[in-house]
């Protein structure tokens, strides 16, 4: 459905004479339609085809509603994705949608006059509109708009994608209904300050309302959970849920009480991270991996990165959902006592903010202040040692810096913080990435930096080179360890298996050939470092779960190298 939002607002009108006239007669136009069907995404990509299947319904990030379309592009295909409208003749349409991402394309073919297309730069961080507008030839009843990405870029996400203009005849979205009430409410995941809401998704709503005792909370989006922080404990709470769309609020779901626990004494300090760590991702979802639980984690790894975060309507603030029903039943009190488990043999299990559901922005102080605090509080509810920043659409180094000190400041000295960039981001210390990496130097663990899903990159020597080899490991290595990270906030992130990655996988004697390279000056390819760095952190490795599927070949092979660097 079409969700555009009228407002009634006063507006002063002049007409002319002849506008008056044309009025008086009965000829004035008709108001402009969207011709173009299912633009808000929410029947996920009916009426839309993609090429080479490099289309996706998605429910976050969402600029609006419930759904979005999520495009990545591969190889040659710049992942296009359109629809044929039907226009009238002689007519102008203004074409408009919020895309997320950078080289982002919108245009239109077939006007029979001119086609025409706009892109947006390459700045990939928070939505932004694009907009043009095209006039159909004299013979024109067709036009295909598409929307597509470029060449090498990540994925790409659209909402709210539009075609106004005169009623071509070809039928538009129906407008919406109010929704029913949501069944199924429940609580779970009890602690001393939160308590996680849940209940059915409601097919045509665009987001719900949460009601506590009775006084609206909260608004969720993109999901049908919700954690309620900040609350006291021993404490019972009332909790309804409505339903809402372009056609308003629709009625209360019956009331769900649940009860916070007792005082939580919180996590306590985290374990020391080792001098040469090994880095592992394990994933809160089935994609086709090992499913885990956290007690499966090979022992090999020293940090393991819960992944990911959710974002919530809060602009800044985090969220955790486990997916127990795709974990198997992996239920909140064992995923908890794992990761005690976890660190009580010296391990650090940290929470990754980023991935398709995490994208957040961070772009003030109130919202580094809603990182830092909701990140706090999922940390004391879960046990939690740090956080990894695996946000794929660029960051505010000034707000990031300001939320990860506030954090800082909060859990003390043992609070492990991880990063995860791209290849692009850590080329310059201008960069957002690097330059966050930089401001937060002394409270900063590890980056692990993205070696895959990339294509050429300059090295530290000023020459180019391509991923899979050796010298792309070490070159680009060299640039973060030139560039004034120290040598122990530095470590190699690599595919685990060729499934966990589109490109960029290379065998663990490769990364074990960089990391001899980069410590010891030994085993290198074309590029060799000017000097060694002993200190170097280790490795890092998408994900645990693509590790156990190929039976543990990176970590039994990467690990033990790691462990052994002088």
């Amino acid at each position: 459905m079409n969700r555009i939002r009228s407002l009634a607002l006063p507006i002063a009108v002049t007409l002319t004479a002849g506008a008056l006239s044309a009025l008086a007669a009965g000829t004035a136009q008709a108001a402009d339609v969207n011709v173009a069907r299912n633009g808000g995404f929410e029947s996920g990509l009916a009426n839309w085809s993609c090429t080479g299947g490099t289309g996706a319904s998605v429910s976050s990030p969402v600029y609006a509603g419930s759904g979005a379309l999520k495009a990545t592009p591969a190889g040659q295909d710049n992942a296009r994705c359109s629809q044929t409208v039907t226009v009238k003749p002689n007519s102008t349409y203004t074409l408009s949608t919020q895309v997320q991402g950078s080289y982002v394309h919108l245009g239109a073919t077939g006007t029979g006059t001119q086609d025409v297309s706009t892109w947006t730069p390459g700045s990939g961080a928070g939505w932004q509109k694009l907009s043009t507008t095209f006039t159909t030839g004299p013979s024109t009843t067709q036009v295909t708009v598409y929307t597509h990405g470029w060449y090498g870029q990540p994925a790409y996400v659209v909402d709210e994608f539009s075609v106004f203009g005169p009623d071509g005849g070809g039928g538009t979205d129906p407008g919406p209904s109010v929704p029913g009430a949501p069944a199924g409410a429940a609580v779970s995941g009890q602690s001393a300050n939160a308590l996680t809401l849940s209940w059915n998704a409601v097919g045509s709503a665009t987001g719900y309302y949460v009601y506590q005792d009775g006084v609206r909370v909260k608004t969720v989006t993109g999901g049908a959970s919700t954690q309620i922080t900040g609350l006291t404990a021993s404490t019972s709470y009332s909790f309804q849920v409505s339903a809402y769309n372009a056609a308003g609020e629709g009625p209360k779901s019956a009331p769900v009480t649940g009860t916070t626990t007792g005082t939580d004494p919180g996590p306590g300090p985290g374990p020391a991270v080792p001098k040469h760590a090994l880095t592992g991702y394990w994933q809160n979802f089935d994609n086709g991996a090992t499913v885990q639980k956290i007690s499966d984690v090979s022992a090999q790894y020293d940090i393991i990165a819960v992944s990911f975060a959710d974002a919530t309507t809060t602009p800044g603030a985090i969220t955790f959902n486990l997916d127990s029903a795709g974990l198997g039943g992996y239920t909140v009190s064992q995923f908890k006592a794992d990761i005690a488990a976890k660190k009580a043999a010296g391990k650090s299990v940290i929470l990754s903010i980023g991935g398709e559901k995490g994208t957040i922005s961070v772009n003030d102080s109130a919202s580094a202040n809603n990182l830092a605090n909701s990140a706090y509080a999922l940390m004391q509810e879960y046990g939690f040692t740090g956080i990894d920043i695996d946000l794929e659409n660029g960051l505010n180094p000034t707000y990031m810096t300001q939320a990860l000190r506030s954090l800082s400041s909060k859990v003390g000295s043992s609070l492990v913080i991880t990063m995860a960039p791209q290849t692009i981001d850590m080329q310059s210390t201008q960069g957002g990435y690097f330059k966050t990496a930089l401001n937060i130097k002394d409270i900063l663990t590890v980056v692990n930096m993205q070696y895959y899903n990339s294509g050429s990159m300059n090295g530290c020597d000023g020459k180019v080179y391509s991923q899979g080899s050796v010298d792309f490991l070490t070159a680009l290595a060299c640039i973060q360890l030139e560039g004034g990270l120290d040598p122990s906030q530095v470590g190699i992130g690599v595919p685990a298996s060729p499934s966990g990655a589109g490109s960029g996988y290379v065998s663990p004697t490769v990364v074990n050939n960089a990391l001899d390279c980069l410590t010891r000056g030994t085993n290198c390819g074309s590029f060799k470092p000017s000097k060694t760095y002993p200190g170097l952190r280790g490795a890092m490795t998408w994900s645990t779960n693509w590790d156990a599927k190929a039976g543990s070949a990176w970590s039994n092979s990467v690990g033990p190298k790691v462990h052994g660097l002088p």
